[in-house]
């Protein structure tokens, strides 16, 4: 396991925790966070004890998103910036979406700009009340990154995640509650042990087949009906294929609770 700076990757039985951990500074999507976010997801999808993935934050805020001071030294080099943060944030996250394992967030304080982008992106979200949610870009002149135009009209409808990037809105946990933006909104003193249940749980699951969803439900609305009906059909033969699949099928029959094996 590599040795990070900005970020701490603990793994342990199934569960990879992965927590923002620059809390002195609002935890920044700054040059060195950009690249060891791409090193420790390509450190998840090498391993195979990896079930479960569930990002957390130290600090007062999840985190204060981009690092806008970055851009202020050379205006002339802001384009030549951008490509060269994204390049290796991007393909991090990327890397991240096309896991087997489930991706669960904790969020409290600010969650701002490619942070906002990045939960977006995950398959179950858990926000304290304190949690606030924007995503200034258009204020700046920018457009979006990180997912963001994915994420977010996933998670809220296409009309709603624009208005939300064309407005600059800020939400509060329970406003991002009822767009879907975030999946469950609860007290500072459940919030992180309630994340923390989730990651378990689905690190129990059949973790192929989760991975099989997750890529279906990536692809849903981006191809043709009958080709997502063959992806269907070919993703659900390759889940029947699995230990795991034999074992969900003999405990429905002996009528007992399967043991997954995430194979």
């Amino acid at each position: 396991m590599m040795n990070y700076e900005t970020l701490e990757l603990v793994v342990s039985e199934g569960v990879a925790s992965l927590t923002l951990n620059q809390p002195d500074q609002g935890n920044p999507l700054n040059a060195a966070c950009c690249r060891e976010f791409c090193h420790v997801a390509n450190e998840l999808a090498s391993r195979d004890d990896v079930r479960a993935v569930l990002l957390r934050a130290r600090g007062r805020h999840f985190s204060v998103g981009g690092d806008v001071s970055l851009f202020s030294q050379d205006l002339d080099a802001m384009a030549g910036a951008v490509l060269h943060g994204t390049s290796v944030l991007h393909m991090g996250i990327a890397r991240l979406m096309r896991l087997n394992a489930p991706l669960v967030a904790c969020v409290h304080g600010a969650a701002m700009g490619g942070a906002l982008a990045i939960l977006s992106n995950f398959d179950v979200v858990y926000s304290a009340p304190s949690a606030r949610f924007g995503a200034a870009y258009a204020q700046l002149g920018f457009t979006c990154d990180l997912g963001a135009s994915f994420g977010l009209a996933s998670r809220m409808g296409l009309a709603r995640a624009r208005r939300f990037l064309l407005l600059g809105e800020i939400l509060d946990a329970d406003e991002a509650g009822r767009t879907g933006l975030v999946d469950y909104v609860m007290a500072d003193t459940e919030v992180n042990a309630q994340a923390e249940a989730a990651a378990v749980r689905l690190s129990r699951g059949p973790t192929r087949a989760y991975g099989e969803i997750r890529r279906l439900m990536a692809r849903s609305l981006g191809q043709a009906f009958e080709a997502q009906l063959e992806d269907e059909a070919q993703a659900f033969a390759r889940a029947a294929a699995t230990q795991d699949a034999r074992e969900g099928i003999t405990a429905f029959v002996e009528k007992r609770s399967p043991i997954f094996n995430g194979r």
